[in-house]
């Protein structure tokens, strides 16, 4: 943009030369040079700070799916990048030998309980023992414990979809043995988008929330899309202190850059946005209000140059 404008006073100066409107003396000669330190001085660097730009990404929240309880996949009705509504079933395991817990349980459960009204009646009629009925309670409220938790992992062999969304990279298959401890696919949760834009230390300093910000994603070349600033992350790995036993290592610290979330305007563009999208995003701070028009001519390049440019 700097070298447009630059050019674009070259060639008026040229012209206001050619027609003799001015004297072309040892001033106007210079005069490129000192018109190149004003639009530095005076607009480009600090449209750094007063419109900070930088790369952006469209974020989900993916979810290991881990088996409650361990088994043989009977059923796996799901297929890849296929929307799902949270409740909806991802795939099923064989729940023949969690029925059969429940059932034995509820069997000793209705023994015991038989057993727990004989003891009582024998006790009102004085002929049982307090102990008696004291022991035969115990041992019903403890299988009934036993049966809620059997009941529960007999619903756990269906694995249900826990947010809208849908499941990516799947390789599970009708036969496969799963267990308690490893996850077995990917759920990519739509139910909340993230946009995440990385802006450098020294060009953050006036963002806050509610700035209104312009962004343009290569899946959408040419357009531009508008928002608000959500929140300036407050920590970054950098700043981060990690509890161990050894002192302290000195890293070697780098600037890295601070990560500024915001939302679309369009919540329809944010629900189709592929996670990972990227794009180029501008802030409008309320400081050198004057470059923001620079800014917004630069993003518009950026939209345009997105047709032909896979970077």
């Amino acid at each position: 943009m700097i070298v447009f404008l630059l050019n674009s006073y070259i060639v008026l100066l040229v012209l206001f030369v050619w027609l003799r409107f001015i004297p072309f003396n040892l001033f106007w000669k210079l005069s490129p040079a000192l018109v190149l330190i004003v639009l530095l001085i005076g607009l480009f660097i600090p449209m750094g700070w007063g419109a900070p730009s930088g790369p952006a990404a469209v974020i989900r929240n993916s979810v290991q799916i881990v088996p409650s309880v361990a088994g043989e996949v009977i059923d796996v009705p799901v297929a890849a990048n296929v929307p799902l509504k949270a409740g909806d079933v991802l795939f099923r395991i064989d729940p023949v030998p969690y029925k059969s817990q429940v059932d034995a349980i509820a069997a000793q459960l209705k023994l015991a309980e038989t057993r727990l009204s004989e003891m009582t009646q024998l006790q009102t009629r004085g002929t049982g023992r307090a102990f008696d009925v004291e022991q035969r309670q115990a041992e019903a409220d403890q299988l009934r414990a036993q049966l809620e938790g059997a009941k529960w992992n007999l619903d756990k062999t269906t694995v249900r979809a826990p947010a809208a969304g849908y499941v990516t990279n799947l390789a599970l298959r009708k036969g496969a043995r799963v267990t308690a401890q490893a996850p077995v696919m990917a759920f990519i949760d739509t139910a909340d988008t993230l946009f995440a834009a990385e802006i450098p230390q020294v060009y953050a300093r006036y963002i806050e929330p509610g700035q209104p910000v312009e962004i343009t994603f290569k899946a959408y070349p040419g357009m531009i899309h508008t928002g608000r600033v959500q929140s300036v992350l407050q920590a970054i790995a950098t700043g981060q202190a990690q509890p161990g036993g050894l002192a302290v290592a000195p890293p070697e610290l780098v600037s890295a850059p601070f990560v500024v979330r915001f939302t679309l305007d369009d919540p329809e563009t944010a629900r189709r946005l592929p996670a990972g999208s990227t794009g180029t995003v501008a802030i409008y701070t309320e400081h050198v209000q004057a470059a923001h028009v620079v800014r917004k001519v630069v993003l518009r390049q950026a939209a345009i140059l997105n047709y032909v440019n896979p970077f």
